[in-house]
């Protein structure tokens, strides 16, 4: 009797000691997922984007008309990458969300310097559209209109001098805007290229300059 006693405690005691084993398993599975979704939140709150035009588009078919959106949205987090993306769908949000993936595909990097300003004046031009940008000293902002603007605030540049050329159309505006902007360089690739000191192109030294 003293033995069945003895291991009635003991499975008695054995029991909650394993359902607290797959407790603090759960509990682990759980803080690592609610881990690796706030990383993905923090990388998602950094992305922002910006809706610069929603058209309607009609497509003649068999059985009549075709209703769907169009949707160009530029996605940038301001510190140095942006990009423009086109979403179409039946419907708006959809249209969006599908932007918004798009920009995020084709994002540039744009060297960007103390002043919040481009390191040297660049061009782009897409189809009809052709884009002057050029840098400003600190404390005059961004001087552009249309996409453009929206492409250099999301980039992260606040003091700039942009104006538009040729065609008016915001999405061929804003692909040029992301040319000129991709065909900025810095002075130290450009004298990593050369196989130059960096001195060599101020002509004065760094420190200095």
């Amino acid at each position: 009797m003293a033995e069945r006693k003895t291991k009635d405690r003991n499975q008695g005691n054995s029991a909650p000691e394993g359902e607290s084993r797959e407790e603090k398993r759960k509990n682990k599975r759980s803080d690592k997922k609610s881990a690796e979704r706030a990383a993905r939140d923090a990388k998602e709150s950094e992305w922002q984007e910006r809706v610069v035009q929603i058209r309607r588009v009609t497509k003649v078919v068999k059985g009549g008309k075709k209703l769907s959106f169009r949707a160009i949205v530029i996605v940038g987090n301001e510190k140095g990458q942006v990009g423009v993306g086109v979403g179409k769908a039946a419907d708006v949000i959809n249209a969006v969300k599908k932007g918004v993936v798009d920009g995020k595909k084709h994002l540039i990097t744009v060297p960007l310097t103390k002043a919040s300003s481009i390191p040297h004046p660049s061009n782009g031009t897409a189809v009809g559209a052709s884009v002057i940008i050029r840098p400003a000293s600190p404390g005059t902002g961004v001087i552009a209109g249309g996409a453009v603007r929206t492409v250099l605030e999301m980039a992260g540049v606040k003091n700039i001098l942009a104006k538009q050329l040729g065609s008016g159309n915001p999405l061929n505006n804003a692909r040029a805007a992301v040319k000129a902007l991709s065909a900025l360089r810095t002075f130290k690739s450009v004298a990593r290229a050369r196989e130059i000191p960096l001195e060599q192109i101020f002509d004065r030294p760094v420190d200095k300059f």
